[in-house]
């Protein structure tokens, strides 16, 4: 398997379950363009040999980090792992000296992934409501 192919795997694995489809229609050419873009970096945690949850890191023009996707597989979900990659990804951005790490969320992930960034020391920034 291939980068770009994992990268494509571990998206639908892991967002499957909360509503992430903006790559989901992506042809292979896209998903190519994005995974080898030198300012995305992907991380994958494993448990016992299998895939367990990843994020990836992007790197803007502004000296800021984006955890850009971040999740578990539906398998290990409540089981406490959560924490400690979100604790790694926050190590590895702030590794790479940026102004600035940040995250999205909203109301349709997990509903404890604002209490998870928030326990890690993030604060909110902005919150949107629809219109």
């Amino acid at each position: 398997m291939q980068q770009w192919q994992f990268n494509r795997f571990l998206y639908l694995a892991v967002g499957g379950d909360w509503s992430w489809n903006d790559k989901g229609v992506w042809t292979d050419k896209q998903w190519k363009e994005y995974v080898h873009s030198p300012q995305l970096r992907t991380f994958a945690a494993y448990y016992e040999g299998a895939p367990a949850g990843y994020y990836e890191l992007h790197c803007d023009d502004e000296n800021s980090i984006e955890i850009a996707y971040f999740g578990l597989l539906p398998l290990f979900i409540g089981r406490g792992f959560g924490g400690a990659l979100l604790t790694n990804a926050l190590e590895e951005a702030w590794q790479m000296s940026p102004g600035r790490v940040w995250v999205h969320t909203c109301t349709l992930d997990h509903p404890s992934a604002l209490n998870n960034y928030q326990a890690r020391g993030m604060e909110v920034y902005k919150i949107e409501s629809p219109r």
